[in-house]
């Protein structure tokens, strides 16, 4: 079969995305003056253009003005988490950082400060420092549901599972009708290869929130872990309905049922993605992955050609374009390809053993 690695890694890509479905974003904490001075209505002034400019969509613009009131009101604790906000809306987040921690430091006690930090250090893959600030908004404000959600979530991608399962079941004890802890659980469980044990957290999410197309996904994944496919496909095609402009859900789908070895009904829904517009690199590599799985190298070349158009500094495009050449015999486009994805691959760093191995074949085939 082809790439069975990459089956692999899509099973646990999948469940890792089914995942962070739960991680919602930081919201702008809007700042006032925190003293009577001349220079509040500066401050004030400084603040009302920085929303106009966030809320017009120029955030660098908003944090200059967002940093100018700062150095007027220094001891402003929510000027800093708005720079902190902006920040990471950019996706620049180690200063998101620093922004939410002269936050803190000016108000110790706020959970939503504590949250924010634990999501831009996540955001950088710094699950410890994140778990840290998690912990401590969850103290300071136990009904934090977006805190005790994503502590869950990374407690996860640390395989910390048991933690995270006591993090579910708390937040169910303080919020029973709330269906996220019951969706995460559901997702901790399947990440821990228990399909059956995950069923009934899911299905009890379900019914709290029966338009959450997210949650179908996951209890579908649940049931074909389980060998039923029917029920499996049929949860599928309810996370269509509810969510049917959402690209995200047929995009889940099809890696789900392409990890489980259903290629001509994961292409189904890979297609329905690419006409939501879903990223065109993704959904092409997945469906030239399936053609080639399907033995059907000239589809799978077509699939590659956008995959290489979409994302033309991304070496897989060029490997797996190389790889599907070859199958066509087509030796002179394979080197060229595979040539390509050498090159990028040593522009960033990553190792080519493969593409080198597979180029050496070729060039001694001719």
């Amino acid at each position: 079969m082809f790439e069975r690695a990459i089956v692999r890694s899509q099973q646990s890509l999948v469940l890792s995305l089914v995942l962070l479905l739960g991680v919602t974003a930081p919201q702008l904490v809007h700042a006032q003056p925190t003293h009577n001075k001349a220079d509040d209505s500066k401050v004030t002034e400084l603040l009302q253009e920085g929303r106009k400019l966030v809320d017009a969509g120029k955030l660098p613009d908003a944090i200059a003005l967002y940093q100018q009131a700062a150095e007027l009101d220094s001891q402003n604790p929510r000027i800093f988490s708005g720079i902190g906000f902006l920040q990471a809306n950019q996706g620049k987040f180690r200063e998101a950082i620093a922004a939410y921690q002269q936050a803190i430091a000016l108000d110790p006690k706020n959970a939503d400060f504590y949250y924010a930090l634990g999501f831009s250090e996540a955001s950088l893959g710094n699950n410890d420092a994140a778990i840290t600030a998690y912990r401590q908004a969850t103290l300071l404000e136990p009904r934090h549901m977006n805190a005790q959600i994503a502590l869950g979530v990374v407690l996860a991608r640390e395989e910390n599972y048991a933690e995270a399962l006591r993090v579910c079941q708390r937040a169910i004890a303080l919020e029973p009708r709330n269906y996220r802890p019951y969706e995460l659980m559901g997702n901790l469980l399947l990440k821990q290869e228990r399909p059956q044990d995950a069923i009934k957290p899911l299905l009890q999410a379900a019914r709290l929130a029966p338009k959450q197309g997210s949650i179908q996904v996951s209890l579908g994944t649940a049931l074909l872990d389980q060998g039923n496919l029917e029920r499996g496909l049929a949860a599928f095609q309810r996370a269509g309905q509810v969510e049917p402009r959402n690209p995200a859900i047929p995009l889940q789908m099809g890696k789900v049922l392409y990890a489980k070895g259903q290629y001509s009904n994961a292409l189904k829904f890979y297609q329905r993605a690419q006409f939501l517009k879903a990223d065109p690199a993704e959904v092409q590599s997945a469906i030239g992955d399936i053609y080639m799985e399907k033995q059907d190298y000239l589809s799978a070349i077509i699939a590659y050609r956008q995959f290489v158009s979409a994302a033309p500094q991304n070496p897989d495009a060029y490997y797996k374009l190389g790889k599907a050449l070859q199958e066509r015999d087509r030796k002179d486009e394979a080197i060229a390809a595979l040539e390509q994805a050498k090159r990028l691959y040593q522009d960033q760093g990553k190792p080519s053993k493969e593409v080198n191995t597979l180029l050496q074949d070729l060039k001694r085939g001719k």
